[in-house]
């Protein structure tokens, strides 16, 4: 008797994916223990745990019955992305190269000051806009990070200064969304990881001490302000639409009159009468700098509740921009200062590691096919120019 073989493979179900409780807000982490049938406060225990103790290992949860650090080992995990590498720079600047799901790398960059330490936190993998002066952008972009994967940034920092130990002093006083990437382009993620940012079973920040900022999303300004209380910034970089279509092209959906509009609107929304909004603007030689320019920048902020953020344009190798002379620097401070508003410049921190503003990079496996057109772009003047 003969007997046909049945060559046919298996099917094997996949195993379901543990959930990363490290990117659930206080909301959230509620909702996934009630739907276990535990009580509410489990949530309150797990947060303090992996947000104020640094544990990710379930086993460590002291004030856990056994039983549900078991059950939550089985469904669950506490993962923040993987450390790549870390430079530190001269001035004490630190910037950490970071490993995220589908082998793309960003950055994460803390800038030590006297009085604070300023965390500078990543939104996206490269980034969906492309504004002509920044190195994330000419990157392209590949997709939206988690909230877990943006509060892992956090948690990585506080991780590496020993912020977790109960009588460590805080390194990470002050976030700023002001990574790679545009937050409001990834509202939900951004949203969450920030709220456990100032959550007092969290990170416990200041509203005041935990900023984004946006290239001018206009709809989602509206939206974040009945949702969060954070500080804004807007990244202006020109002040007319002209100049503004070129350098940052959301502009030309989102034009300059209602930026402002939008922004004015999410002043009033906020608790605290004295917030201002934090202007800044790349300066940027023969590009944006001239008197004229400053004068029209005094002009459109002026029904404006902000302080202007001068930040010297950082050179990158995709672009032939050049640095803003002191000259023009001190020029157009003169003119905001003269006209009444309050002026900082950003002093350049990191550039010896690429970790100063606008220069993080990463490594994005680009969707988009941007990076590139960059590249062929440069490749062709650089032909150019060699020809003579």
């Amino acid at each position: 008797m003969s007997h046909s073989a049945d060559n046919s493979v298996p099917t094997v179900e996949p195993r379901e994916q543990k959930i990363n409780l490290l990117g659930l807000s206080a909301s959230r982490l509620e909702e996934f223990f009630i739907e276990l049938g535990e009580k509410r406060f489990r949530a309150t225990q797990v947060m303090k745990w992996i947000h104020q103790a640094g544990v990710d290992d379930f086993a460590q949860m002291s004030n856990v019955a056994k039983p549900l650090r078991e059950k939550l080992a089985a469904i669950a995990e506490i993962r923040a992305p993987e450390v790549v590498e870390r430079h530190d720079s001269v001035d004490g600047t630190c910037k950490w190269i970071i490993r995220v799901e589908g082998g793309s790398c960003i950055e994460t960059v803390y800038i030590p000051e006297r009085d604070r330490g300023t965390l500078c936190v990543s939104s996206q993998v490269g980034c969906s806009l492309d504004c002509s002066f920044c190195a994330t952008g000419k990157q392209g972009f590949n997709r939206d990070l988690t909230a877990a994967e943006i509060i892992g940034q956090v948690w990585i920092a506080a991780k590496h200064f020993g912020q977790f130990d109960s009588k460590a002093t805080r390194r990470v006083t002050n976030v700023v969304m002001m990574g790679m990437g545009e937050p409001l382009m990834n509202y939900r993620n951004v949203v969450d990881a920030m709220s456990l940012m100032l959550a007092d079973n969290g990170y416990g920040l200041s509203k005041r001490r935990v900023t984004l900022s946006t290239a001018g999303v206009v709809p989602m300004i509206e939206k974040l302000g009945d949702e969060i209380d954070v500080s804004l910034a807007i990244s202006l970089h020109a002040p007319n639409d002209e100049l503004r279509n070129e350098l940052v092209p959301i502009n030309r959906k989102y034009p300059l009159a209602q930026l402002i509009d939008a922004s004015r609107r999410y002043l009033t929304k906020m608790p605290d009468i004295h917030r201002k909004i934090t202007v800044e603007y790349t300066l940027i030689d023969q590009v944006n700098d001239r008197r004229e320019h400053a004068e029209q920048l005094a002009a459109l902020l002026v029904d404006l509740p902000c302080k202007i953020n001068l930040i010297p344009f950082n050179p990158f190798d995709a672009v032939d921009y050049r640095k803003v002379s002191n000259n023009s620097l001190h020029r157009f401070r003169d003119i905001l200062q003269q006209a009444g508003y309050i002026v900082t410049v950003r002093t350049t921190r990191g550039d010896d590691i690429a970790a100063a503003c606008g220069q993080l990079a990463g490594s994005v496996n680009d969707k988009t096919r941007r990076s590139e057109r960059h590249r062929a772009k440069r490749a062709a003047r650089e032909e150019i120019i060699a020809s003579g």
